[in-house]
């Protein structure tokens, strides 16, 4: 292998080391992995238990902090901040635009700077403005805080995704995201339990309940972020857990597994992924999936209050579906990650979800209501991770894949301005548009799965076929050098293949 005279640099740790001065780590990665299968197995593991809980952890936190308003509902912030007639919908809807008109210009921040420094601003950030939620005494301050809170929090979903694909494997982020996402389920079951107790403390230092839920919480929040910027690691060159040769060999394996594709940033990959049409499917799907999923965590404890049960034991009650949508969502991931597929576990979820709202929408008897809401979130929680997983898998290069998936989210995000008018007082206790609406959404997002994994299907074969005229039998067979010439062309090189 010749080296350029130019002086190539290598980051480790915080010091850059130059190529010419070590040359074996460049060859190391040239010649690709190799750990043995059980080595392998081995690094996984420490790498997901360096990263994955605490992430978990972030979007606990994240999502306690956007959904609490729910139950703050219950605690009795309508009647004391006066807010009358479709008030609560309008304090819901106004998080969203600000969250999804944060997420771009994050992750592109976040590639720019380091995820340990910026996932600490933000985090820091919506602490402070979660924490100032707690002291509002009027319906606009409330959504001044609610469209801060937004702001701050629009870059964490989208910048710890394209995180995870900067440390695994295609399809080994399915799993590991799943893992990540199913904190929001924690957070709707924590959330009802907490939101009970804190509650309680209606009266201390002059303030109501629900305030105590806010201030409390994004005080925890507060806390996490002093630390998040010393126990995030930036990228697997600088992770302190790892060794150097652990080091290069999860260099080796994402080389492998990127083809060789561009990961430097360009305003050229911004470019290309706003015009992928691909993309602008996804961000379809996304809405489809993420109106339920914020109409379910805003408004579950008011519906299952509207089966006939008081407002402390409605909290209780919205506790258990969401520990069986945990359960749901890591399950789904796992799969999907082993099978290397995404959208056929994507259209079957929806499908579960359908049957859920089917029978909320179906029936007055509050206990087959109730299995409704079983259904419906084990059927949309798992379809988040899965749908960004897949998006992602799907995006080559790494700019155009952070672009790419802050336009998925940020576009599914809007899906929460349209939940925050799903449930509305007026249509309670059978809300029969809404449900009816959420079938119809869901709906929408299957049949665009199904889509999404014909083209897909038929795409790869193409490109077989066309690989197999050059006298190639695999993707193994093309040579760096024809790699390194559709380098910028990203998903759409002949070598690159979609996950179906």
């Amino acid at each position: 292998m010749s080296l350029s005279k130019e002086k190539l640099t290598v980051e480790v740790g915080s010091a850059s080391q130059s190529v010419l001065e070590k040359p074996q780590r460049l060859d190391s990665l040239e010649a690709g992995s190799k750990f043995t299968p059980a080595e392998t197995k081995r690094l996984l593991r420490k790498m997901d238990w360096n990263l994955v809980p605490f992430l978990a952890l972030l979007y606990l936190l994240s999502f306690l902090d956007r959904t609490n308003i729910g139950n703050a509902r219950l605690a009795g912030i309508e009647k004391d901040l006066g807010m009358k007639g479709l008030d609560y919908n309008v304090a819901l809807a106004v998080f969203f635009p600000f969250y999804v008109a944060a997420e771009i210009p994050s992750n592109i921040m976040m590639k720019r700077t380091s995820p340990s420094l910026w996932l600490s601003i933000i985090m820091l950030a919506w602490g402070v403005c979660m924490t100032l939620m707690g002291v509002v005494t009027t319906f606009p301050g409330l959504l001044v805080a609610r469209m801060a809170l937004g702001l701050a929090e629009g870059g964490l979903f989208p910048g710890v995704t394209w995180y995870i694909t900067q440390w695994y494997r295609r399809h080994e982020c399915g799993f590991r995201m799943a893992i990540f996402f199913s904190a929001a389920t924690l957070a709707g079951a924590f959330g009802g339990l907490l939101a009970r107790g804190l509650s309680e403390l209606r009266g201390k230092g002059g303030k109501p309940g629900w305030a105590w839920i806010f201030i409390i919480e994004g005080l925890a929040t507060i806390v996490v972020a002093a630390v998040a910027k010393f126990v995030i690691h930036d990228k697997p060159e600088t992770a302190r857990f790892l060794t150097e040769e652990e080091k290069t060999e999860v260099q080796a394996r994402l080389k492998e597994d990127r083809t060789s594709l561009a990961d430097e940033f360009d305003s050229q990959y911004v470019k290309a992924a706003l015009k992928d049409w691909k993309i602008h499917v996804h961000m379809l799907i996304t809405i489809g999936i993420y109106t339920p999923l914020y109409s379910i965590s805003l408004f579950l404890p008011t519906i299952v209050k509207n089966m006939g049960y008081t407002n402390e034991k409605s909290q209780l009650m919205s506790v258990p579906p969401y520990v069986a949508g945990c359960i749901a969502t890591i399950a789904g991931g796992y799969a999907a990650d082993r099978a290397q597929k995404r959208g056929p576990f994507m259209m079957g979820f929806c499908l579960v979800a359908i049957i859920g709202f089917v029978l909320l929408i179906s029936t007055h008897i509050p206990a087959v209501q109730y299995v409704g809401t079983f259904f419906a979130v084990c059927g949309i929680y798992p379809n988040v991770p899965m749908g960004v997983a897949w998006n992602g898998n799907n995006i080559g290069g790494s700019t155009k894949r952070a672009v790419g998936i802050a336009m998925h989210v940020g576009f599914g995000n809007l899906g929460g301005v349209i939940a925050g008018f799903v449930y509305r007082s007026t249509d309670a206790p059978r809300y029969f548009q809404g449900h009816g609406l959420l079938i119809a959404t869901t709906t929408m997002s299957f049949l665009l799965c199904l889509f999404m994994h014909i083209h897909l299907r038929k795409e790869n074969a193409r490109r077989e076929a066309e690989m197999k005229a050059l006298g190639l039998t695999s993707v193994d067979q093309y040579t760096e050098e024809m790699k390194t010439a559709e380098r910028e062309k990203g998903d759409y090189a002949s070598f690159f293949r979609y996950t179906l």
